[in-house]
Order: structure tokens, then C-alpha cells, then sequence
């Protein structure tokens, strides 16, 4: 009986001395045999070729540049069409409503309203000056979150100065929006 554990514990040894010389090995000829891969330089042109069949995976990159066709409509309809996103601000009765439209959508890209539960339930008035300010700054982080960095906004004159319009638009630009687009580059051809 005896016999059998020491031959058992004295094969568990002999294999533990064997990983060890195994690693031990293997970590010596590694590092003996290690060198620095040497990197190709890239030749001049190599750099500025382009795919002959580039497709643009970034749809909003023109608009970004100012290059993307903006819809120029009739000079009488109002409101204008040439834009690339729009905001709209409505203040109901009982809520209070921002939409961003994209210029060939009739439906909103990205909306916030008081109507949402988690916004609503952070406030006393669903249609007061703070809601208005709650409002703006998170459709300021959505259209960060989007990617969306300008857009044009127009107020209706006869609301422009009141204290909600107002804290509104400062929470937007407060939010890192600019509420005007750049103008269109005309590329020569």
C-alpha cells in the first residue's frame, strides 16, 4: 500500500520537473531566438492610391463639408427648404415639443417632448420656462449622440422673445449646437 502512494507521488514529481524544464526551455529558446520584425516602408504612392470602387459608408460627410445638395423649393414657399436639418420647437397647452427633421424626411430624425415619463417626472410643469431649458439640453445630448452638430432653426417672430423660446435656445447652444448651417460650396467642374 505504501509502495503504491510513493510510486504515485514520485510520478506526479518527475512530471512537474519535466513543465518545469519545458517552460524553462521554451522561455530560454524564445528569447534567444526573439528579433525585431523588420517593418516595410511604404513607398510614396502606395499611401495615395484610392479604391476605383470607393462607396462612401458616411452619408452625412457632405453635408458636414457643405457639399451635399440642399432642395432649393420655390423662393415663396415658407418655410424654406434648404436645409439640411431643421428644428422645430412647439409649446402646446400642456407640453412641450422639439423635432429635428432631415430635409428629404417628413418624420422627425430625433424628437424630445414633455410627454416622455423620464422627463416629465423630473419636473413640476410640463410647459413652463424649466421644461423648456429640460427639453433643449437633452435634444442637445440626442443630437450630439447623433452626430448631428448644426442645424437651422427659425422662430416665429412674434414668439422669438419670450423667456421660454429664449432659454430654449440657450440650452441647445449651451448643448454644443450651432442653430445656423454653413452656406452651400459650389465645386467647379
Amino acid at each position: 500500500m505504501a509502495l503504491g502512494g510513493i510510486s504515485r507521488s514520485l510520478q506526479m514529481l518527475l512530471g512537474q520537473i519535466q513543465r518545469c524544464r519545458l517552460i524553462v526551455s521554451t522561455n530560454h529558446t524564445t528569447r534567444c531566438l526573439s528579433q525585431a520584425a523588420s517593418q516595410p516602408q511604404p513607398g510614396a504612392h502606395e499611401n495615395e492610391t484610392v479604391n476605383p470602387t470607393f462607396v462612401n459608408r458616411n452619408p452625412r460627410n457632405l453635408e458636414q463639408m457643405a457639399l451635399a445638395v440642399k432642395d432649393r423649393g420655390w423662393k415663396t414657399t415658407w418655410p424654406h427648404r434648404q436645409f439640411y436639418h431643421r428644428l422645430i420647437f412647439t409649446r402646446t397647452q400642456h407640453h412641450v415639443i422639439a423635432e429635428v427633421f432631415s430635409s428629404s424626411s417628413v418624420f422627425p430624425v430625433i424628437s424630445c417632448s414633455t410627454r416622455e415619463w423620464v422627463i416629465k417626472r423630473e419636473l413640476a410643469s410640463t410647459n413652463c420656462v424649466a421644461a423648456c431649458q429640460a427639453v433643449g439640453e437633452v435634444l442637445a445630448r440626442r443630437c450630439q449622440q447623433a452626430g448631428i452638430t448644426r442645424m437651422v432653426y427659425r422662430a416665429i417672430p412674434w414668439t422669438y422673445r419670450s423667456d421660454a423660446v429664449q432659454s430654449f435656445r440657450a440650452a441647445i447652444k449651451g448643448g454644443g449646437i450651432i442653430l445656423s448651417e454653413p452656406r452651400r460650396k459650389y465645386v467647379g467642374t
